[in-house]
């Protein structure tokens, strides 16, 4: 940030009086502008022993796979962000179940909500922001072409707990994956 969305003027960042972290503050009208961590969230679409996914039509990750998913909008509930997430990338009705994951994703300031739901019936089509979608058995996750982490993280809980007969909600964090180690010559 470089100016202030208020006034206009110049940004600086220090941390303000009561505050223990660096903000962007405005000198001329006092204004404060936080930068906090944005919501993805979406759903989990079920039918029989199957779950829908989509196949990304945009950046980031053109072509793979992921759950009906994207960032929440201001003035909506995170319920209501995951119905109109699944409406808009699968053309999908369902009925929201319980929330299932929240993976926080620090480097890239995202939180991941992901509710389990249940496809209401079989018309879905893809949206502008989806390739196809297809509904996959455990056996058919193209694994490989998961488009991110905290998606492969879901579905692998999920089968997991299917498997279990019990399903829990999951909370965890996602690091950065250590680079591998490598040799130098002597």
């Amino acid at each position: 940030m470089n100016f202030c969305s208020v006034c206009g003027k110049p940004l600086m960042l220090k941390i303000p009086a009561g505050d223990s972290l660096p903000r962007h503050v405005c000198d001329a009208c006092g204004a404060i502008h936080y930068r906090n961590p944005r919501l993805v969230v979406g759903a989990l679409p079920e039918w029989e022993d199957r779950v829908l996914l989509c196949r990304r039509a945009i950046e980031p990750r053109h072509g793979k796979w992921t759950l009906p998913a994207g960032f929440m909008e201001n003035g909506e509930s995170v319920a209501d962000a995951a119905l109109r997430e699944t409406l808009e990338e699968a053309c999908a009705r369902v009925e929201l179940g319980e929330m299932y994951t929240m993976i926080s994703v620090p480097q890239i300031h995202q939180v991941h909500v992901i509710y389990r739901s249940r496809l209401l019936d079989l018309d879905f089509a893809p949206g502008v922001e989806t390739l196809e979608l297809r509904l996959f058995s455990e056996d058919e996750i193209p694994w490989d072409e998961i488009a991110f982490r905290t998606i492969g993280v879901t579905l692998r809980h999920y089968f997991a707990d299917r498997r279990a007969g019990e399903y829990r909600f999951r909370t965890e964090s996602l690091t950065v994956p250590p680079k591998p180690a490598t040799r130098h010559p002597d």
